[in-house]
């Protein structure tokens, strides 16, 4: 019983201990996060519950709307950022307020998600008491949700008056349209802010991202002599188009396998005597049999790196691969840009020591940065250049991109609550 007692006491000495590093205005922000809470987890539950695929123009549309609703209860000034018609995508969410005190935010999220209209839809569910699921609710309905709670409490409190803040959410992040259309007007307000704040779901409660790796695509088109397949290897039949493209894979596996943050993945191969291809779906058919020499193939990939330096070598690397060619056969590689990386930079790691300093007074323990390569592009990626970012900042989870993604509830309304601090501290 005495060690019981003791327990207990020794408990309600480090609260008092972690509650004296928090001023009095802070513990009112985690006090107005708490009385909120109800209606923000709600708030989830309404936006998960709107199917956003990134190709659904009319879902990411929808899902704006309601935080068009929620974001002018609290002051902000919205738009609706209309992507044209060539762009097959639906837009960007922004919402603004505009001071003349403390660092300007740019807080980055996104509508869209990977579960597009024809798949089969999941809606917010508690699973139990820690957790939920539902299509898009960690990546990243959850985040955007948090950065409205977050702002909602600071609102409530009249701590949000003379700063500027931006909430900038896009639309199709998780299925790009080209940068030029679709991330111009985001680099440009961007650059007008001091830091930037990616929402994206979280590496785990005690990580923050510091720096993300680069995502470009590329598409290899081999071909070669059709012929009777009894002839093969001869000199003058060749190796045909499909050996042609497994050599080059091979040789990308053999001679840039390895190296640091540097990956690049064959997603897609497709070969024969006759093959289409639809670069837009990805859906592709092949004619041929198995006694002829395939006369075509095509292999789509992703090439993903740390830096311009790393992607440019080894696009160069990849490229005198494919220039050395079998006996008879041809091909070409074509790169496409995709999502810059996100450098780790002294500014980054600085917002991550904030954070970190705010978790310990919080008494939520250590927040470290994460290792640059284990994450993949986001949006924050396209601002990099210009701001001190930081990114992961959004919901905890399971399974993104998959069937029965989870959302971690037990640790939300604390991330939350984090957040929020983090928020008013980066803006006094």
């Amino acid at each position: 019983m005495k060690k019981l007692i003791l327990t207990l006491v020794l408990i309600g000495f480090y609260s008092i201990t972690f509650a004296q590093k928090l001023s009095k205005i802070e513990e009112k922000l985690i006090a107005e996060v708490e009385k909120n809470y109800e209606e923000t987890v709600a708030l989830l539950e309404e936006v998960t519950n709107i199917n956003s695929g990134s190709l659904n123009l009319e879902g990411v549309e929808a899902v704006s709307k309601v935080f068009e609703r929620e974001f002018q209860k609290i002051g902000f000034e919205t738009e609706w950022y209309k992507l044209p018609p060539e762009a097959k995508r639906a837009g960007h969410f922004i919402a603004t307020r505009k001071g003349s005190k403390g660092k300007k935010i740019f807080i980055i999220g996104h509508l869209d998600t990977v579960f597009e209209k024809d798949m089969p839809f999941t809606p917010f569910t508690f699973l139990n008491d820690s957790t939920a699921t539902g299509q898009g609710v960690n990546d990243m309905k959850g985040g955007d949700v948090m950065a409205f709670a977050s702002l909602k409490a600071l609102h409530d409190l009249g701590l949000l008056e003379d700063r500027t803040i931006t909430v900038y959410f896009t639309g199709d992040e998780e299925s790009s349209a080209d940068e030029e259309i679709s991330r111009r007007d985001f680099i440009q307000r961007a650059k007008e802010h001091d830091i930037a704040l990616g929402y994206e779901t979280t590496q785990s409660f005690g990580i923050a991202t510091v720096a993300r790796r680069g995502s470009s695509g590329w598409r290899l088109r081999t071909t070669g002599k059709q012929s009777h397949s009894s002839g093969v290897f001869r000199e003058s039949v060749g190796y045909g188009a499909i050996y042609e493209a497994a050599r080059i894979l091979t040789e990308f596996r053999e001679e840039l396998a390895g190296e640091q943050y540097l990956t690049f993945n064959p997603g897609q191969i497709i070969g024969g005597s006759d093959i289409s291809f639809d670069e837009e779906t990805g859906k592709g058919e092949a004619l041929g049999k198995t006694n002829i020499v395939a006369r075509e193939a095509i292999v789509t990939g992703d090439l993903r790196f740390l830096g311009e330096e790393q992607k440019n070598a080894a696009r160069a690397k990849m490229q005198a691969i494919v220039d050395r060619h079998l006996n008879q056969t041809d091909a070409e590689i074509i790169f496409r840009d995709g999502l810059p990386s996100m450098v780790p930079t002294e500014g980054n790691y600085a917002l991550a020591e904030v954070l970190n300093q705010l978790s310990q007074d919080m008494g939520l323990g250590e927040v470290k940065p994460g290792d640059p390569g284990s994450r993949g592009a986001g949006d924050i990626s396209f601002v990099a250049d210009y701001v001190d970012c930081l990114d992961g900042l959004g919901a905890s989870g399971r399974g993104a991109h998959a069937p029965g993604e989870t959302i971690n509830m037990k640790e939300y309304p604390e991330l939350i609550k984090r957040s929020t601090l983090f928020l008013y501290r980066l803006t006094r």
